[in-house]
């Protein structure tokens, strides 16, 4: 059933957080979507959200704040100190974390930056930030699941198992040379029905469309469009 905010809901809310139940609020909207969360918060006042987003748990928070209305999240994000706000990203895909890091100001960039515990994922968010943002790079995420095609295939599955920790959605698996440049990608039907011995270079996809970081966003729209 699709999600509806009430009049009723709103004002059990209001009432909760009037009242400092954080418990009861927690338990009331840790049963919702986190896009569900979001557009309550475009119903409430800036204090009441967030109010409810200081106490809720960053993982699922950070789902919250890409989904929020750009002045809305600003507005928390003003209200949220520099170690709050790394909290949050530290839960996100590095192109959603650039994104909001971005809406900062300078100063407050760098403060959020150091304060990021995963230095692999700092060092990856700004990296994304030297990127124009209608381009290529400044749309793309870093997290990815790739094979070196020199390996066997179970090598490979070893590898994947590790790298696919960190990824929140694998949706392709690449295939690099020893330099790390694209040469591919691989089906994972392919995957599970070659033998452990097979060396990838043998059974990978080598037709892989793809673009540049420099490459406008609209021209990355028309190339995902058709292929």
């Amino acid at each position: 059933m699709q999600f509806k905010i009430s009049k009723e809901l709103l004002a059990q809310i209001e009432q909760l957080i009037h009242s400092k139940n954080d418990s009861e609020l927690e338990v009331l909207l840790n049963d919702l979507h986190h896009a569900d969360i979001a557009e309550i918060f475009d119903e409430l006042e800036i204090e009441e959200a967030t109010y409810i987003f200081k106490i809720l748990d960053s993982e699922i928070t950070a789902e919250i704040l890409p989904e929020l209305e750009d002045d809305i999240r600003e507005k928390i994000l003003q209200g949220l100190s520099a170690k709050e706000i790394a909290e949050e990203l530290d839960e996100l895909d590095t192109d959603d974390a650039a994104d909001i890091i971005a809406e900062l100001s300078q100063s407050k960039k760098e403060e959020v930056i150091s304060e990021l515990e995963d230095v692999e994922h700092a060092k990856d968010i700004v990296d994304l930030l030297r990127y124009n943002e209608d381009t290529a790079g400044g749309l793309m995420g870093k997290e990815l699941v790739k094979v070196n095609e020199n390996w066997n295939v179970l090598t490979c599955v070893k590898e994947m198992r590790i790298q696919a920790e960190y990824v929140t959605r694998v949706h392709s698996i690449y295939v690099v040379d020893d330099e790390n440049r694209l040469k591919g990608r691989l089906s994972l039907k392919d995957l599970l029905t070659t033998s452990t011995k097979t060396p990838i270079s043998e059974v990978y996809i080598k037709k892989v469309d793809s673009v540049k970081v420099d490459t406008l966003n609209t021209e990355v729209a028309r190339i995902m469009q058709k292929y």
